[in-house]
């Protein structure tokens, strides 16, 4: 039997899932400790079942994807919206030097995954997904890379990157705190605390009520976005045309880059000046936060974990591998880099968290070291600049080069 989900019906089932996803993150704790977000409980529950209509060949469900398509659009413009260079020059060096040190991480985890890759007799562009694209990009960036990889030809890959990134989110949360913790009792950091003055205000962002005629605007500033930025898209990949068919960059870059511009604009013209902002930050974050989740929600549970079965034992090695290049990478790059201070230890524990999940994952991993050794302001002020602002804008373009070298 086939069931065939229209593009209503297919994103009225994602919002479900989503609703038991946020029922099961609030009732089993392992769930809101490891930050696991609703839209991927609930899309790998029903991933599992359809991976059992699959092997009984009760049931075959298709569903249109082509709102999963726009939604993904519209995360990643706000996500170009929120990396602004105005707050990224006033924020300072320490923002500068942790954002190297993130970008660095990227390159090798990219770097693992494709020199493991013959090795594992495993093809590179599979391989990748369990690079940044699941680790530092997590399951938003697997959402947006992995088909493009599967639509080449190579079947898996959105199974290998949605499962790496869940993968990440628990492994992330494991290793942080045990080594900032070992790092601070080691070195006696604990009586050294942040005795840094500077003035963060200028990101305290006045908060205000949502109303119609500002969330109208965001729609508007985030659809004129995805208009031009498409064009800025087009013609990149019309400059690169001819190298490779995964030289391709994806479609929501052109849009990216636009919000960039666009946000460099509005504070540079205005919030310099006093003046009122034209780009409504607050209501856009939220339009990217609520199309993430719809996103997500239509991409797991659309995935097929059967493609996994002869991928098993090299993803575990794969994984393996990302996993001790984390430990690593966090307890002597990321920690020497920062200053090797207690405020340095704290960004490991973070560095850990986002660096194989998500910014959540590391700003969890911090509120466990700080609750127990004492406050660092300038490590929850760095990692969530760096996280949530501009490391996946790198990303993209770092993962994009090497699909074009694999």
């Amino acid at each position: 039997m086939t069931i065939e989900f229209t593009m209503v019906q297919s994103i009225g089932f994602a919002v479900i899932l989503l609703l038991i996803g946020r029922f099961l993150r609030s009732h089993i704790s392992f769930f809101e400790r490891f930050a696991i977000p609703s839209p991927v409980i609930g899309g790998f529950l029903f991933a599992l079942i359809n991976l059992l209509f699959h092997y009984t060949h009760w049931v075959n469900i298709t569903f249109d994807t082509t709102l999963q398509a726009f939604f993904m659009v519209l995360f990643f413009t706000s996500i170009g919206f929120g990396a602004s260079p105005v707050i990224l020059k006033k924020a300072g060096p320490k923002v500068a030097i942790f954002l190297s040190v993130a970008i660095g991480l990227v390159i090798l985890q990219n770097l693992v995954a494709v020199g493991l890759a013959p090795l594992l007799n495993v093809p590179g562009p599979i391989a990748l997904m369990t690079g940044s694209t699941a680790m530092t990009g997590g399951h938003g960036t697997s959402a947006g890379i992995a088909p493009l990889v599967e639509a080449a030809g190579l079947k898996g890959a959105e199974s290998v990157a949605y499962t790496a990134a869940t993968f990440g989110l628990v492994a992330g949360s494991l290793i942080g705190g045990p080594i900032a913790a070992r790092l601070i009792r080691s070195k006696n950091l604990a009586n050294v605390h942040d005795k840094d003055k500077k003035d963060y205000s200028f990101l305290r962002e006045k908060m205000h009520p949502l109303d119609t005629e500002r969330m109208t605007t965001a729609f508007i500033w985030l659809l004129v976005a995805m208009f031009f930025g498409s064009y800025i898209t087009d013609a990149i990949n019309n400059v690169i045309q001819g190298w490779t068919s995964m030289a391709q960059f994806p479609s929501y870059l052109g849009p990216m880059i636009f919000g960039v511009l666009a946000r460099w604009f509005s504070d540079r013209r205005y919030a310099r000046k006093g003046g009122v902002e034209i780009v409504a930050h607050q209501e856009i974050e939220v339009v990217g936060a609520v199309s993430l989740s719809l996103f997500l929600a239509m991409a797991l549970m659309s995935v097929k974990l059967w493609d996994l079965g002869s991928l098993a034992i090299p993803m575990i090695a794969l994984l393996a591998a990302q996993t001790l290049l984390a430990y690593l990478y966090v307890r002597f790059v990321t920690f020497k880099a920062m200053g090797s201070t207690y405020d340095a230890a704290v960004l490991l524990a973070g560095h850990a968290g986002f660096g194989m999940g998500a910014t959540p994952n590391g700003v969890a991993n911090m509120e466990s070291v700080t609750r127990k050794f004492g406050p660092s302001p300038t490590a929850f002020f760095v990692l969530p600049v760096v996280g949530g602002m501009f490391i996946d804008f790198f990303n993209v373009f770092i993962i994009t080069l090497f699909l074009a070298l694999v």
